[in-house]
């Protein structure tokens, strides 16, 4: 059974919930002493208290992320939420997550989408409609340099235009196949496609497109 709260402990954890609620990921140490009017030191030794308490657990022993617990010692729904770059451009050569160029972020939850440097790319025309991936769609993807046979893949090609298709691995060619019977497989050379992620899942959205 978790031992009780002290008052002080009580309100630091609602501040945290709170802070979480609001943009989906817990605050600095500076901003959190900032907005309780304390020290540094103050804001660890509560943190440090939470965490005995089975409330709050950090990540590594001075990382910077706060996790709030539930009863279950699982994280809580509000600390779930991950915030995914949606990328404008993916540039030839770069990893993505060393990429700039962001047009925007989308908030996923945590729980489905557990990889880490994840990115969004927003999807232009139907020709993956088969599929249920739609004009205007965000597709999440984790980073990825290489695919299996029918997995959904971002690909760039010819280090210029970047494109979701099902991936097949052929003799003497790379097959990126769309969904959708009106459009045409784009079949390419082995030295014309770099693989830049695998699309673990999408978000509806009327954002602005990219």
């Amino acid at each position: 059974m978790r031992s009780p709260l002290t008052p002080r402990q009580q309100h630091f954890y609602n501040y945290l919930e709170n802070a979480i609620s609001r943009s989906g990921q817990s605050p600095s140490l500076r901003q959190a002493a900032a907005d309780m009017g304390v020290s540094h030191g103050a804001i660890s030794q509560l943190i440090k208290a939470l965490e005995q308490k089975g409330v709050a657990r950090r990540n590594g022993r001075y990382g910077r992320t706060i996790h709030l617990l539930n009863r279950s010692g699982e994280t809580t729904g509000a600390m779930r939420w991950v915030e995914v770059p949606v990328i404008g451009r993916i540039a030839a050569g770069l990893p993505l997550y060393a990429q700039q160029e962001w047009a925007g972020s989308v908030v996923v939850d945590g729980a489905l989408y557990q990889g880490t440097n994840l990115f969004a790319l927003r999807v232009n025309g139907d020709s993956m409609k088969d599929a249920a991936i739609v004009d205007g769609d965000l597709v999440i993807c984790e980073p990825r340099q290489y695919a299996e046979d029918g997995e959904i893949v971002v690909a760039l090609i010819n280090h210029e235009e970047a494109t979701v298709k099902r991936f097949f691995h052929h003799r003497d060619h790379i097959e990126l196949r769309p969904e959708n019977r009106a459009y045409r497989p784009i079949i390419c050379r082995f030295d014309e496609v770099l693989i830049q992620g695998k699309v673990v899942g999408l978000v509806r959205g009327s954002v602005e497109n990219v």
